[in-house]
């Protein structure tokens, strides 16, 4: 109900803002009037026939059940039927005036997002649209609105549910892209500036973002290991080093043949098993996590690969079998798709 009525509210604001409800005093005017004038020169037609004679003249419609036959009465419908066209067009020229510059602030980033639980992509480069795909690609967040905040000419992507807010990353930008209410931000890097730069802009947006919401959850693109405890400091929650990730990839493929076809798989949502954190069920707390590990392949034919300690906010790869599993922990597991975990 409350959404009907600043749906409401805002329709009254754009008509006042265009002066559209000029145009419907001015259209109310011409058929009270004319449905006078027309009454006082054709004596034979009442009031209300006279009303819906002009509402029906002024829309062009003219459907000729009343008509008028004297010089007076056709000197009314004249100038009734040239107001008609004329308020028509101003009403069609204006109305779709709006929604090109609708979508021409849009498209430029000028218009404020009122969204809850987004995502957040902070600065674009070549890597976005990968970025956006796979997002959509998790049933989890397939629905999930995404904001891109850039200092670009235009909205760089099409996808459906992505929205452009163009600016640096600043209070202002943020408050637009409603980053109090956002679920996750990424921040890309730069790829205009040399390698030290990019860190460097990435580290001021990281805290410009925690400033202004020091709860958003943060994950950083940095393009080198040494500015690692740099964005600690300004309170990063999560780091992926760009350089450093590829020549593991590249170590590791030499010493076992093929092993990055696999890993290439755990980390696309779009083909074969994924990596997914989830809550633990209350079905295995207290268990161990040899048994969670043993039940959760044979009921669901899933692969439980780690822990997330609540506790110590730390993530345990291959745990020790007899490792106890407590209320708040999360298990990391390995699927087709993300499990239905509350049914036993």
């Amino acid at each position: 109900m409350l959404n009907i009525f600043f749906a409401i509210k805002r329709i009254f604001i754009i008509f006042a803002r265009e002066k559209i409800h000029k145009i419907f005093i001015f259209a109310f005017l011409v058929l009270l009037i004319g449905s006078v004038f027309l009454v006082f020169f054709e004596k034979n037609i009442s009031f209300f026939d006279g009303l819906w004679w002009s509402i029906v003249t002024m829309t062009t419609v003219g459907y000729g059940d009343i008509s008028p036959i004297t010089v007076g009465g056709r000197i009314v419908a004249f100038f009734v039927m040239i107001s008609g066209i004329g308020l028509l067009g101003l009403l069609t020229a204006t109305v779709a005036g709006m929604f090109v510059e609708n979508k021409f602030m849009e498209k430029r980033g000028m218009k404020k997002i009122n969204l809850a639980n987004h995502f957040i992509i902070c600065g674009w480069n070549f890597r976005g649209e990968t970025i956006i795909s796979e997002i959509k690609a998790d049933l989890k967040s397939k629905h999930m609105p995404i904001v891109i905040i850039a200092d670009i000419n235009e909205k760089p992507s099409e996808e459906e549910n992505v929205f452009f807010i163009h600016g640096q990353i600043d209070s202002n930008s943020l408050s637009r892209a409603h980053a109090k209410k956002a679920a996750a931000v990424i921040i890309l890097a730069d790829d205009l500036l040399d390698s030290y730069s990019r860190d460097a802009k990435t580290i001021l947006n990281i805290m410009t973002i925690k400033n202004y919401n020091p709860n958003l959850y943060t994950c950083v693109e940095l393009m080198s290991s040494k500015n690692i405890a740099h964005c600690k400091i300004a309170k990063a929650d999560e780091i992926i080093v760009v350089g450093e990730l590829s020549t593991n990839l590249l170590v590791q493929a030499a010493l076992d043949h093929g092993i990055t076809r696999l890993i290439s798989e755990l980390v696309s949502n779009h083909y074969g098993n994924d990596l997914y954190k989830i809550k633990i069920p209350s079905y295995l707390i207290g268990k161990s996590f040899f048994h969670a590990m043993c039940e959760l392949k044979e009921k669901k034919d899933i692969i439980c690969i780690g822990i997330k300690d609540k506790l110590s906010d730390k993530f345990f790869v291959n745990p020790n079998s007899n490792y106890v599993l407590k209320e708040n922990d999360f298990i990391i597991i390995i699927g087709l798709e993300r499990p239905d975990m509350m049914v036993s």
